[in-house]
């Protein structure tokens, strides 16, 4: 059964104190970039660091005695993950949770610190779902969907009535897509109250499977390749998530790694935002295609639970990305004062050198020869291209790393 326009209401009313309303903020950044006026719906700022707690909480809260007694189970590659744990706590019933092995570490330790017992099971979130499902049913815990369920989609849902209360006149809303949760629950939301506003749904292109599902009229598998949106990476949709989504999204788009790191990158420099890649996929896909000149147009940024590691790699793609990391290596005679007609170019251009590093031992590099492969700093694109013309105008032979 699709969830109601009443059931979000009520999710809304019955959310109590640990469930936020997100802001909704401005960017003049994004609305320069994007030749929109963007406006962010930080849910990455939420209780457990995205919106999944909304539909976690709601779904535990509406659970008879008997099944909390049961307790739960779920399967999610994080975020949801964290979301039932959370709420588990809260009504003190017991919670299993099913991850990827390739989970995040510190979305598994997050999740563990809310009192879940985590299970390590499978490559992506479709393989961690069966086997939630099997421990459901040896166990009699009831499995507590991430997306295919009425209740979870419509306390996601919520997310379009605040939307709406604290932008009326919204032209179009763009949220990450990955099992469609988040998007049925928000198009059921806004288009009750306001059919011509815009709903358009952002999908990685390594798991483009509700595309795909849309596009050919029936739930198709789809996905399956690297990606570092691991919160959207699902290879099948829900069948109910299919059917609203299918009615009530007015489209879908893609979006790749390169776009989404470009986005987390400028989210923390410009706004000072820490947002996972799957929560920066929308604002990615307006800042690349700049689909809507002179609209009003809201950004779900859906989470902010990124891992450390990933993070510096992000910021370092970041600044190689608009040319201020410049990475050369160069093959050098290995005698002294050759380096240093280098450093001085680099000087002249006003760079600045972050990392040396040194190598004469490699077999690819002659007797006699030094390999240096060289990080640099700068202060843009066009900086960068004063360097590479004046290291070629002195017949320095170099390869471009970045």
């Amino acid at each position: 059964m699709n969830p109601s326009f009443d059931e979000i209401v009520k999710a809304n009313s019955t959310r109590g104190n640990e469930i936020k309303k997100t802001p909704l903020i401005h960017s003049p950044t994004f609305s320069d970039l994007t030749d929109s006026q963007i406006f962010l719906k930080a849910e990455f700022r939420q209780k457990t660091g995205s919106f999944k707690i909304r539909g976690a909480y709601f779904k535990i809260k509406s659970l008879s005695p008997q099944e909390k007694k049961n307790g739960v189970v779920a399967a999610s590659a994080g975020n949801h993950a964290q979301g039932v744990a959370f709420a588990s706590s809260l009504e003190k019933i017991p919670c299993t949770i099913v991850m990827p092995k390739n989970a995040s570490p510190a979305k598994v330790a997050a999740t563990k610190g809310y009192g879940a017992n985590v299970i390590l099971e499978g490559k992506n979130y479709d393989e961690s779902s069966a086997k939630a499902k099997e421990i459901a049913h040896q166990t009699g815990a009831t499995m507590i969907h991430a997306f295919d369920d009425p209740q979870i989609i419509a306390a996601q849902g919520v997310i379009g009535l605040e939307i709406l209360e604290d932008l009326p006149d919204v032209d179009e809303v763009y949220l990450p897509i990955g099992g469609g949760g988040l998007a049925a629950g928000t198009a059921i939301a806004i288009k009750e109250k306001n059919p011509n506003v815009k709903i358009i749904g952002v999908q990685s292109k390594s798991f483009p499977s509700m595309f795909e599902s849309i596009k050919n009229g029936i739930i198709t598998s789809s996905g399956g390749e690297q990606t570092i949106a691991d919160g959207i990476s699902v290879k099948l949709p829900g069948q109910l998530t299919f059917a609203i989504i299918k009615e009530l999204v007015d489209r879908i788009v893609l979006v790749d790694d390169t776009e989404i790191t470009k986005a987390m990158f400028l989210l923390m420099e410009r706004m000072k935002f820490v947002v996972e890649p799957a929560g920066a996929a929308s604002l990615a896909y307006l800042i690349s295609k700049k689909p809507s000149p002179g609209k009003k147009v809201v950004s779900v940024l859906a989470g902010g639970n990124v891992d450390m590691y990933l993070l510096g790699q992000i910021v370092d793609k970041g600044l190689a990305a608009m040319g201020r990391l410049l990475k050369i290596s160069i093959l050098l005679p290995d005698r002294p004062g050759v380096f240093k007609e280098i450093v001085d170019e680099i000087t002249l251009a006003n760079a600045n050198i972050v990392e040396v590093v040194h190598d004469r031992l490699s077999s690819d590099i002659d007797a006699g020869s030094a390999g240096v492969t060289l990080s640099l700093e700068t202060q843009g694109q066009e900086q960068a291209d004063v360097l590479i013309k004046a290291l070629e105008k002195k017949n320095i032979k170099f390869t471009l790393l970045t």
